[in-house]
């Protein structure tokens, strides 16, 4: 049987480990309790999380139990790594109800239902129950202060001044492993590589108060070919909830990514056997062939597989000649609305394709809108109901983006 430890490898997961030969060893034994903090600063996961999510799905389905803990303490602090600024202070209502959301997104991708599944923690639980004289003085003194100092995750802030409450966010993080090494016996913590220095800080606050060894592995960010984040687009950040980010959208962000990110994309972001993402994606392969596949693949794991077959087939009726677009991203006007018509500026505007009407205009000055596949060259345009053809009309938006307005 395959240890997971070398299939997260070959699929280009793991960064970096304490003490490799023995998390290789125990992930080569399970079960082992390992947990992975998310902090619910926003109302839903962005795909930056999702590759943490998929080592503990791969994990799971390896016989390990995973904890998802909900960083709601830490969250009223604010993680520092990789930051220059401080975070926007959020209210306990707030990140409560973000919780809450979040909670639910999990469920799709973890079973927490019987007495071997998932476990969901939310270190408020722990953290807001703190006495400070106390924690200081039975945990302050297990930190070095000269050592943080040099900390991967304070580097930048560093740079315009980190706050104290910033610089407590290490010894939460160290306490929450020990909080879970004592109640589940969770012997190894896993995160994204900026988490690298409080990992190793619990790890080591655990050997220091439990006589126990503990491990940190963390994961790859998800990175382009070219060393930048992926699942930023002109919206913002490429968001798991499909209120944020439709599926259909969702879709065409993987179908249209970069060459050169497509191999890397099918490793770490889908369960095809790894001889079949060589296979898509070889010298001479229809690269095309392999990006739908991710595209699909992906959609079918964040939404569902009927998500995904109704944003293919609204792809190909768009691309490949087809004639259903009924999955589209759409904008309902009614007739009231819409009135004897409107100008392309404002039907740009009502279907969020443009966020002011300098935009629009630079847009088309640069011959990158069209209306029903006709390039629009005319910025005082007016649309009339002859535009929609069976109560539709369709937007495109430069080479990739489009959308249905539809007329009620």
């Amino acid at each position: 049987m395959t240890n997971v430890f070398d299939t997260l490898i070959e699929r280009g997961f793991i960064e970096q480990s304490s003490n490799e030969e023995e998390v290789r060893r125990l992930l080569g034994n399970p079960p082992v309790t390992f947990y992975i903090g998310f902090d619910p600063t926003a109302d839903s996961l962005h795909i930056g999380h999702f590759i943490p999510i998929l080592l503990m799905m791969h994990l799971q389905k390896a016989g390990h139990r995973p904890i998802a803990l909900m960083g709601c303490g830490t969250t009223m602090v604010g993680d520092p790594s990789g930051r220059s600024d401080m975070r926007k202070m959020m209210s306990m209502e707030q990140i409560n109800e973000n919780c809450a959301v979040i909670k639910k997104q999990f469920s799709r991708f973890l079973y927490f239902d019987d007495k071997d599944g998932a476990i969901m923690e939310n270190n408020a639980d722990w953290l807001c129950k703190l006495n400070y004289v106390e924690f200081l003085r039975d945990y302050g003194k297990m930190f070095s202060v000269n050592r943080m100092l040099t900390a991967e995750c304070f580097k930048r802030r560093m740079e315009v001044g980190l706050t104290f409450l910033e610089f407590n966010y290490m010894l939460m993080q160290a306490y929450d492993f020990l909080e879970l090494y004592r109640r589940h016996k969770a012997v190894m913590q896993m995160g994204g590589n900026d988490q690298w220095s409080n990992i190793l800080a619990g790890a080591d606050l655990i050997r220091r108060v439990e006589g126990a060894d503990a491990y940190a592995l963390t994961v790859k960010l998800l990175l382009t070919s070219t060393g930048q984040k992926m699942g930023k687009t002109e919206k913002g950040a490429l968001w798991l909830d499909r209120d944020k980010v439709t599926p259909y959208e969702f879709y065409q962000y993987w179908r249209n990514i970069d060459d050169a990110d497509v191999y890397n994309s099918l490793s770490l972001l889908t369960f095809l056997p790894m001889a079949e993402i060589r296979e898509l994606t070889a010298q001479g392969a229809d690269i095309n062939k392999a990006k739908a596949r991710l595209a699909y693949e992906v959609t079918a794991l964040v939404h569902s597989a009927d998500d995904a077959a109704r944003a293919q087939t609204a792809a190909a009726a768009l691309f490949g000649g087809g004639g259903d677009i009924s999955n589209m991203p759409t904008t309902v006007l009614t007739k009231d609305e819409f009135g004897a018509g409107m100008d392309i500026l404002s039907l740009l505007l009502a279907a969020k394709l443009i966020s002011g009407t300098s935009e629009g205009r630079r847009l088309i000055a640069d011959g990158g809108v069209y209306l029903n596949n006709e390039r629009v060259t005319d910025i005082r345009l007016k649309v009339d109901e002859t535009a929609f053809d069976a109560g539709h009309a369709l937007l495109r938006k430069g080479k990739k983006v489009y959308h249905k307005v539809e007329l009620r």
